[in-house]
């Protein structure tokens, strides 16, 4: 039950970011289910491999005073939507660096305050 209630707070989130965020767009004739993949594989990342990463990098975050956490967040949502991509044809469109960082960045702002609005990581 929190996996998926992890997936929705992660869908409403990345939605919201491809809503505001310039230069990230949902090639696909419905959006929504394009979303849906995307966070589902951003929620299957942020559970498997975050951690592991978040650890790998933990002196480079700690040097750039929790900065490098947003890359690394950047680069698990450049993969998510590679792997929607590979796997299921979903096409979404990153311009480039600066629209996946804000994006990123959108994403953990919305995913914090969403997680403490339902309390859904204060069960762990």
């Amino acid at each position: 039950m929190k996996f998926v209630a992890r997936w929705l707070i992660c869908a409403v989130a990345a939605g919201i970011a491809f809503w505001l965020v310039p230069g990230i767009d949902v090639v696909a004739s419905p959006p929504y289910l394009a979303i849906g993949i995307l966070a589902l594989f951003l929620a299957l990342i942020n559970v498997s491999l975050k951690p592991l990463l978040q650890a790998i990098a933990l002196p480079f975050t700690i040097l750039t005073f929790g900065i490098f956490y947003l890359v690394v967040n950047t680069a698990l949502l450049y993969l998510a939507a590679w792997l929607a991509g590979a796997l299921f044809g979903v096409s979404l469109v990153i311009a480039g660096f600066g629209s996946a960082f804000l994006a990123s960045l959108v994403i953990s702002i919305v995913t914090v305050i969403l997680n403490a609005l339902t309390g859904a990581k204060r069960d762990r």
